[in-house]
């Protein structure tokens, strides 16, 4: 995920919120990580590719978008940038769109999570979106591999400092 790192001479800053994802100690693959990059340097987004295929494309991206963030603007019937980003990894260039989305209630310990199911006409993709209380938007899209509600549970927040580089 390369072309999601600056490209600039200045050290980029950073994400300025936590990431949720899973822990990069606990997934048993490759891991790589990308920011996203507003023009002004800040920050509008870091992306995680997590790989089981031993080197022949990734599993799954979780995405974590903060408000305001470009990439969070889609058209109607348009892919979520994530499901966008694993398809070109995967470098699958057939045309896939959303079908239909569905809010679904998931507890999370004692908390409730209100998960946004998003179908997609390419059946091999699984893709759910929530919003953290922060205004984050968290996008997971999968390949080939269903979301169940346990997955939830191995999110946590991956503080800021792990993505800065200097």
């Amino acid at each position: 995920m390369s072309f999601l790192r600056r490209r600039s001479a200045a050290t980029p800053a950073g994400p300025d919120f936590d990431v949720l994802a899973m822990d990069p100690g606990d997934w048993p693959g490759n891991l790589g990580a990308g920011l996203l990059p507003a023009p002004d340097g800040s920050c509008q987004g870091v992306f995680l590719r997590y790989d089981l295929y031993g080197g022949r494309g990734p599993a799954m991206i979780i995405g974590n978008l903060p408000e305001g963030s470009p990439a969070r603007e889609t058209e109607e019937g348009q892919v979520p940038f994530e499901v966008a980003q694993l398809l070109l990894a995967r470098e699958n260039d057939e045309p896939i769109e959303v079908v239909s989305s569905e809010d679904v209630p998931v507890m999370q310990g004692d908390n409730l999570l209100i998960v946004r199911r998003v179908k997609l006409s390419e059946s091999r993709i699984a893709c759910v979106q929530f919003d953290r209380s922060d205004g984050v938007l968290v996008t997971i899209a999968s390949w080939d591999r269903p979301i169940t509600d346990d997955l939830y549970t191995l999110l946590k927040p991956l503080p800021a400092e792990l993505f800065q580089q200097g």
